[in-house]
């Protein structure tokens, strides 16, 4: 792929041609925050905290900086007072969707803002409020993981996140990859006696497998499956095993082998 030259703040930077902007100003250390990115998956443009002002080398005005391409010439503002303005509302508005979220409130505090003028009133018993709807867990589990376990659910105000019909899911592998991307620690995943229990999609459970030599757990029943898949000369015997326990095995048949050889 061909390097071009993009300037960001009156700097200039190599970048491969196509990159989004976003990825090159963190990469040189230059902060534009944002919760929808995340550079395994597409870019997606939904959070807009990422936008940034194109001065030229391409169309000028606003725009997010993580569907931004890099191409020779481009030159961007990444923090002018509009910026900064547009930033700040933006964090007034997560801040009242998701009072609970520590991320939030940091993102917030540096931009000056503590408080939210569109927060609404809430009971002293009810439960956190931390997803921002930023659409990372849904993409994950549809785009790269292939499962489908949960999507957006219901219209405006009352958009949430979850399993089909609020039901547990029987289409969750429990790869914790939807945790594991989520930027405000909403989702809540446990393991106790052989269960993955995944809270936040309406208590869904998965089978852990443990190892049939030491009771170690190997991982999710579904998720390994899917990764067995992969491996199609994997033997029956390895199959249950941990990876501490495979290796030993292995080493072992090797070592026996050796010792015939001799």
């Amino acid at each position: 792929m061909s390097t071009v030259t993009i300037v960001l703040d009156g700097k200039k930077y190599q970048a491969e041609a196509g990159e989004p902007v976003l990825k090159v100003a963190r990469r040189e250390g230059i902060n534009i925050p944002a919760l929808c990115y995340h550079e395994g998956l597409a870019a997606y443009g939904a959070c807009r905290l990422c936008m940034v002002e194109v001065v030229a080398g391409g169309r000028p005005g606003m725009t997010t900086s993580c569907t931004l391409a890099s191409s020779d010439g481009l030159e961007v503002k990444t923090d002018t007072e509009q910026i900064s303005r547009i930033r700040r509302g933006l964090l007034e508005l997560y801040l009242a969707q998701a009072p609970d979220a520590n991320k939030i409130k940091e993102m917030a505090a540096d931009y000056g803002v503590t408080e939210s003028r569109f927060a609404k009133p809430r009971e002293a018993d009810a439960p956190e409020e931390k997803c921002v709807l930023c659409g990372l867990c849904v993409r994950v589990c549809n785009e790269a993981v292939g499962a489908g376990a949960i999507n957006f659910i219901g219209r405006g105000p009352e958009t949430c996140v979850n399993s089909p019909y609020m039901e547990s899911s029987d289409k969750c592998i429990g790869c914790t990859s939807c945790a594991d991307v989520c930027p405000t620690d909403m989702i809540t995943i446990t393991d106790r006696d052989g269960v993955r229990m995944v809270e936040t999609w309406s208590r869904t459970q998965v089978q852990i497998q443990t190892c049939r030599i030491c009771g170690a757990d190997c991982g999710p029943v579904p998720m390994l499956d899917v990764v067995y898949r992969g491996v199609p000369n994997l033997s029956d015997e390895l199959r249950d095993l941990c990876t501490k326990c495979r290796r030993r095995l292995k080493i072992r048949k090797f070592s026996q082998m050796s010792m015939r050889g001799h």
